[in-house]
């Protein structure tokens, strides 16, 4: 499941709204939903993610949050390390090949790790 999958089935639930209603509502099919909600599928398409916003009628800062997570949601992403420090290639590949064996608390660690020092690393620009 996705980040955006998860905040789309959350409100889903909290507005008692079934994938199917969903759907019909958004004029697509209850197994693209689906397949998006899992990850199965790659981001939607702006277009569609605004007709979501307006379907639940969210606005201002749940919007926006939607929004970040439909842009860090896509389930198939390619990394370009080539002209990096080596060790961006062997962080790209050790993760590529294990992250399916990681445990969520390990996986949540090492986002806010990366999160931790990107951040770190602009206030020095």
């Amino acid at each position: 499941m996705t980040p955006l999958g998860a905040k789309l089935r959350e409100l889903r639930a909290s507005r008692s709204i079934s994938l199917k209603e969903m759907a019909e509502g958004l004029n697509i099919s209850s197994a693209y939903l689906s397949a998006l909600e899992h990850g199965k599928r790659g981001k939607p398409t702006w277009y569609l993610l605004h007709r979501m916003i307006a379907f639940f009628n969210i606005i201002w800062d749940e919007a926006e949050e939607l929004q970040r997570l439909a842009e860090i949601s896509d389930p198939k992403i390619t990394i370009d390390t080539g002209g990096m420090a080596p060790e961006a290639t062997e962080l790209t590949n050790r993760l590529a090949k294990e992250i399916g064996t990681l445990s969520p608390q390990a996986l949540e660690y090492l986002k806010n790790e990366i999160i931790r020092n990107s951040t770190k690393n602009k206030g020095q620009d």
